[in-house]
């Protein structure tokens, strides 16, 4: 499991850490992760040019002393000063080599952005905006987080660094995860500083343990024993809807899916092993339901089992929701849950992930470029797999299909809801082969994504 910790969390850590170690030792260990990263990036060190934009706090020092590990390799270094500097971290560069910058300073081939730390507000100082406006282009080595995003909800609120990569200290950092800052950190490292964080609200999983997660039958198990999904989705109108809420539940993960809806004969033609109504583990409802929507969902909240709500039938929520459930929105869908505009969600997806998580009394899966889902309790997990032609028409059919198969086979909603997306993610990674995508696709490359994470046990 990917943590994430706040700012608090990470300054308390640090602060017992640095009661054990001789005075510099962290600064030293970070230095020498960011100039490793710096090398690897450049290719070539001898005769490369590496500009440090240096604040006045810790991660100033950071970029200091990783500049002096840069020159003594044989990098030219100069670094641009936007306050008072870390004095040893200055002396250190100066004496390896390194400059400050003027006029006459040349193009740097890669920048080191050690302007604002992780106790830092959002935006950045005009001085900043100038110094990195001289660098447009080039690219950017963060250290810690990109300056200007904040740090422990993942908003951006005015200018910032875009970093291709961004060295993180110790631990993740919740703006790696949660966009939009997450968009703005590149690739993330990690560098090990010795420090041990505790478990944090918002993470993100892993190959390891979704597999520990996944179910799986016993030697004994029947059809009836793996669980049974139910599908109320799709319509006359929108026949297709059906069709992929059931693909990307007949996936194999439980024993049998049900559906129960105005296209069952089409849904069984497509489906032959799909079954009609009866009883279920979970329902999931709402996939291109049309007007019968309201209808469908109420018959599925009666049934008192764990329910996917989705698309059309998310109109119909409006209170605390008292089965187990899981809903799906999109930014635009919860937008209209929560009397908000689209643009407010966007820009801060945890604080409303968490917001609708409470409200409803359930389980909210917040669809987007690193989905997020979020317990009524406040636990987050942020979904990292997937790729960008995964926006694509009936992804969300599918997704919803495969999140209730998952609570079906008796996952927790929190759990269904996050190893679910992450299956989806990497479906779709595994279908897309690095190109376009359609949603049937990735649909049929779920067994293909658990296969593989099974044989890698």
């Amino acid at each position: 499991m990917k943590h994430a910790h706040t700012v608090e969390q990470v300054r308390a850590v640090e602060g017992e850490l640095l009661a054990q170690v001789p005075d510099g030792t962290l600064m030293a260990r970070a230095a020498t992760g960011i100039a490793a990263v710096v090398i690897d990036l450049l290719g070539s060190v001898y005769g490369r040019r590496v500009r440090l934009l240096v604040g006045t706090g810790d991660n100033g020092g950071d970029a200091l002393y990783a500049g002096a590990l840069l020159a003594r390799r044989g990098c030219a270094v100069d670094a641009v000063l936007l306050g008072a500097p870390h004095a040893a971290g200055l002396a250190a560069l100066q004496q390896a080599g390194g400059r400050i910058a003027d006029q006459r300073s040349r193009r740097p081939d890669v920048v080191l952005d050690g302007i604002v730390g992780i106790g830092g507000h959002p935006g950045l100082r005009p001085d900043a905006v100038a110094a990195l406006a001289d660098v447009d282009g080039v690219p950017v080595v963060a250290v810690d987080v990109p300056s200007g995003v904040s740090v422990d909800d993942g908003r951006i609120d005015g200018p910032h660094v875009q970093a291709a990569v961004t060295v993180t200290l110790g631990t993740h950092k919740v703006a790696h995860l949660v966009d939009p800052a997450a968009g703005a950190c590149g690739t993330v490292v990690l560098v090990d500083i010795g420090l041990d964080p505790p478990q944090a609200d918002v993470t993100a999983l892993q190959a390891s343990d979704v597999t520990d997660l996944l179910p799986r039958p016993s030697a004994t198990a029947h059809k009836y024993t793996r669980g049974v999904v139910g599908i109320r989705s799709g319509s006359a109108q929108y026949p297709g809807a059906a069709l992929l809420s059931v693909a990307g539940a007949n996936c194999g993960l439980v024993g049998m899916v049900r559906y129960d809806g105005e296209v069952a004969d089409l849904v069984r033609t497509v489906h032959p092993e799909v079954v009609g109504d009866g009883q279920v583990q979970a329902w999931v409802v709402g996939s291109g339901g049309g007007a019968g929507a309201a209808q469908a969902l109420a018959a599925c909240l009666e049934a008192g089992v764990a329910t996917v709500i989705d698309a059309d039938a998310l109109l119909h929520v409006s209170g605390p929701l008292s089965p187990p459930v899981i809903l799906t929105p999109h930014a635009g869908e919860l937008a209209r849950m929560l009397g908000v505009e689209r643009h407010e969600i966007e820009a801060s997806q945890l604080r409303y992930a968490r917001i609708a998580a409470e409200r409803f009394a359930a389980t909210v899966v917040l669809k987007g470029r690193h989905t997020l889902t979020a317990a009524p309790d406040g636990r987050v997990r942020v979904t990292t797999t997937g790729v960008p032609w995964l926006a694509t028409a009936g992804a969300g059919d599918v997704l919803a299909g495969l999140i209730g198969v998952l609570a079906a086979a008796g996952l927790d909603p929190f759990d269904a809801a996050s190893v679910g997306s992450w299956l989806h993610g990497a479906a779709a990674t595994m279908a897309a082969d690095g190109g376009p995508v359609l949603a049937h696709q990735v649909a049929a490359a779920i067994p293909v994504a658990v296969r593989t994470l099974i044989a890698g046990t």
